[in-house]
């Protein structure tokens, strides 16, 4: 297989992301298409559909020799579960698929068509393999079993984020930066209300605690760039 398109989104690492990105539909990403895949032929259609489906590489957990099973964050960190009994990054070929949300297509960029989704979960940098429609009538199932991943239980937290830290964010990042906190982006088996975490989000440091069910920005400060 060969890369098709590349992903641009607010997180530059990792740690912070959505584990499904359903659930923080406020943020978006931009998809900017290898040279020769840049022709509005190519999409002829697409702002047809709602929905996407997006086939990537997990670029940033590549290991060399895959395990056949893996401890998911939502048991705690310390149960082993088959690795295809679950949606870790850490497989036998790195491949991600997400449905996402088609927000709009730019026809008329430098780079060519570029399409605008939402609810991604995927790295600023992200390879793309494929896009395809999602279809509800074929792809939705809405009464499968989940397995141990099945989100009844999951509570969102409260995020407080004060007035004078917000405003340092864009306006139009605010909703997906607090959809993904609500989500609680801490490793499942850490639960230490005083310890103080960071995600990196649309060019900023986000400093955080979670303690009974709330999680309180600290602090937000601007990346600081390579020189």
């Amino acid at each position: 297989m060969k890369k098709i398109a590349t992903i641009y989104s607010d997180f530059s690492d990792k740690f912070g992301l959505p584990r499904q990105g359903s659930l923080a539909p406020d943020l978006e990403a931009r998809i900017v298409m290898e040279p020769e895949y840049r022709s509005a032929e190519a999409f002829r259609g697409i702002e047809g559909y709602d929905r996407l489906w997006i086939i990537w590489e997990f670029s940033e957990s590549i290991r060399e020799n895959a395990s056949l099973t893996v401890r998911p964050p939502k048991l705690g960190g310390n149960t082993r579960m088959g690795v295809f009994a679950t949606r870790s990054p850490f497989r036998p070929n790195p491949i991600g698929l997400s449905c996402v949300r088609l927000v709009r297509v730019e026809w008329d960029t430098p780079l060519g068509p570029q399409l605008i989704i939402s609810g991604a979960d995927m790295i600023n940098g992200t390879p793309v393999y494929d896009i395809k429609p999602y279809l509800a009538y074929a792809d939705s199932f809405p009464d499968a079993k989940g397995g141990f991943a099945d989100p009844a239980a999951a509570v969102p937290l409260r995020v407080d984020i004060p007035a004078h830290l917000i405003e340092r964010i864009p306006l139009s990042k605010r909703n997906g930066l607090i959809q993904a906190l609500a989500l609680d982006p801490r490793p499942g088996y850490q639960q230490d209300g005083d310890r103080i975490y960071g995600i990196a989000y649309a060019g900023f440091n986000i400093r955080f605690r979670v303690n009974e069910g709330i999680l309180t920005v600290t602090d937000i400060t601007a990346e600081l760039k390579n020189l």
